[in-house]
């Protein structure tokens, strides 16, 4: 091949078996990521047919390097982690120890050196943002509190990882010797100072960057935006990433990509960080995906023959170890069960910086082949089996919910309690509603309730959220009202309503079911997002069913009519009539559209006509 177009061939080849590899694995519902490694493997030297310029390969993986660290620093939250520091600042620096220390001593047994268990401990600690995110989004549960634990768990993981890649190059020389060897190692003075001079050098460029760069490059970004060029903008803030990353490397022996973090950290500050990001999300990406079939090309697929127990081993210890470690941790801070199970099942697995880690410790001298071989197999096959892990830890919650007391007992700190209503007279407590799920929802109706004097009884899986209304005059349980008995707890036989604000189906199902066999009068409000819910709902003769995303749209078509000059009138006329259509619909249809009030979906209760004055 001529050495004019090796660039193009290679460049195009890879993207090319990248889509294939991609394409093939979101079809059998495993990450893209899966598929770039793979694709990886079928370019590289250790498989027949083409096979790419691993140097070239190497130079475009390191650009994606750059852009992929820079999105990192792009989307770091210092708020974001603030709000969840108090877990995800301890347990990730817990487990990165704990790990750390155990792949340490088992490399130790395989004849390793300090340095090559240390790289090999490191790189199997950390979880993949990728893989991550994309699981948190599918599950829609990114933004709740074990998605935000999740997130800043691993926050503090990439931070550490990037100390890590700082703090390597300057203890190679120590790390690299044999630690049964002890002549070989350089003397404790020689470390001070090489220690000294390489975190005074990254102190020199974070003051540098930190305190010139955030002004500096935020002036240049406004001046390049008020020109109107998105083109000129773009290559503004690719040349600031690439320059601080370029910079960073040849003038202060900082890596690139601790470079191209502080460059994302900077943007991420000023007004244009959406702007930035999403300009250059396409490029970073194309590059990301060039980076992860480089690792796939360095990998041997033969490990999986010559070492498959070494492959077990590294496997458990991701998919496994990890998740108890991590299990363990968050009980240990006081969270509920399903938070531990949640962040467990997200952080089992490994990714970019395990590879890029691994990449390090080759070229240091520090990490043999062989251990490289193992990351890569241990990162395929844990980004792989994700899914199921976050189904076989769905099914272990379900069971240890109809287990309440050995979940009180993993729960510790006064579960039990928590299962019972305080001190109340539970011969007073009648008519009052039961509100299941007191999250963003449940939160707002329990509020407005409240505000009318109206009694609830709060049932929540969340021992802190329960630990906090108790602490406000709320009656609150704490448990899951699919199980038996916590309904019965709730005084639900004498209850008036059962407002269920959770949107699991079948819990809502089930839920339903145990509170008629105990009172069959009780009327229901559900939450719920799905139409075909919502019609068996009706067949089932509750009193009212809220799809959100149709709530949600009706409010958006209300205003947008009143916005374009329909009458107050004609508006409500619309809405309801749209409301009460299809299976999604209000259970109460009428002939005439006269709305009777502002929120005519919600029927009236069937006593509204004894209704008292307040």
């Amino acid at each position: 091949m001529a050495p004019e177009t090796s660039l193009i061939a290679n460049l195009v080849l890879c993207l090319v078996f990248a889509f294939v590899g991609g394409f093939v694995t979101s079809k059998l519902k495993l990450p893209p990521l899966v598929g770039y490694l793979l694709a990886g493997v079928a370019v590289g030297p250790f498989t027949p047919g083409f096979v790419a310029d691993e140097k070239l390969a190497g130079q475009l993986a390191e650009i994606g390097v750059i852009l992929l660290m820079f999105g990192v620093g792009l989307h770091f939250s210092i708020r974001d982690l603030m709000a969840v520091r108090g877990i995800a600042v301890p347990g990730a620096l817990g487990r990165i120890t704990a790990v750390t220390a155990l792949v340490t001593g088992a490399a130790h047994l395989w004849g390793w050196s300090l340095g090559a268990g240390l790289v090999f401990g490191l790189a199997l600690s950390v979880a993949s943002t990728v893989v991550l995110l994309r699981a948190l989004e599918e599950r829609n549960t990114l933004d709740s509190v074990n998605g935000r634990i999740a997130v800043g768990w691993l926050i503090v993981e990439d931070l550490a990882m990037v100390l890590a890649l700082v703090l390597l190059p300057a203890l190679a020389g120590v790390l690299s010797n044999d630690s049964r060897d002890p002549a070989g190692h350089v003397g404790g003075e020689g470390l001070f100072l090489t220690l000294t001079v390489t975190l005074a050098k990254v102190a020199l460029f974070l003051a540098l960057v930190l305190i010139v760069g955030r002004r500096v490059i935020p002036w240049v970004l406004e001046h390049v935006a008020r020109i109107g060029s998105r083109e000129l903008f773009t290559l503004s803030v690719l040349a600031t990433a690439l320059g601080i990353a370029f910079a960073s490397a040849e003038l202060f022996g900082v890596s690139f990509a601790l470079g191209a973090f502080f460059a994302g950290v900077i943007l991420s500050e000023s007004d244009f960080s959406h702007q930035a990001a999403a300009d250059s999300l396409p490029l970073q990406d194309a590059f990301a995906v060039l980076f992860f079939v480089s690792i796939g090309m360095l990998f041997d697929p033969s490990i999986l023959m010559r070492e498959p127990l070494a492959v077990l081993a590294v496997v458990l210890v991701i998919v496994l170890g990890k998740s108890v470690v991590t299990f363990g941790i968050v009980l240990a801070f006081g969270y509920p069960v399903a938070t531990a199970l949640t962040v467990s099942a997200s952080l089992a697995q490994i990714g970019e910086f395990s590879f890029i880690l691994a990449g390090l410790g080759v070229v240091l001298g520090l990490l043999p082949a062989e251990g490289r071989d193992l990351i890569l197999a241990g990162a395929l096959l844990s980004i792989t089996l994700n899914p199921l892990v976050f189904a076989a830890l769905d099914r272990l919650g379900v069971w240890l919910r109809q287990h309440p007391q050995l979940t009180a007992r993993l729960e510790r700190q006064g579960c039990e309690v928590l299962s019972a209503l305080p001190d109340v007279d539970e011969g007073g407590l009648a008519d009052h509603a039961v509100v299941v799920g007191y999250g963003r929802v449940g939160s707002v109706i329990g509020a407005g309730l409240k505000a009318e004097g109206l009694p609830i009884v709060v049932i929540d899986q969340d021992r802190r959220r329960v630990e906090d209304l108790r602490a406000r005059g709320v009656l609150a349980i704490y448990g899951d009202a699919s199980t038996p008995g916590v309904l019965e707890e709730a005084c639900i036989a004498r209850a008036r309503l059962l407002l269920i604000a959770t949107p699991e189906g079948y819990q809502t199902r089930r839920i339903i079911e145990l509170a008629r066999q105990i009172n069959p009068k009780i009327d229901t409000a559900v939450r719920t997002h799905s139409e075909s819910e919502v019609a068996y709902l009706e067949r089932q003769g509750i009193g009212v069913a809220i799809m959100g995303e149709r709530e949600l749209a009706f409010g958006l078509m209300e205003y947008a009519l009143r916005s374009l000059g329909v009458s107050q009138y004609r508006t409500e006329v619309t809405v309801q009539k749209f409301r009460t259509a299809g299976d999604g619909g209000a259970f109460e249809r009428h002939d005439d559209l006269e709305p009777r009030r502002s929120a005519p979906e919600l029927r009236q209760h069937r006593d509204a006509e004894q209704v008292i004055e307040r």
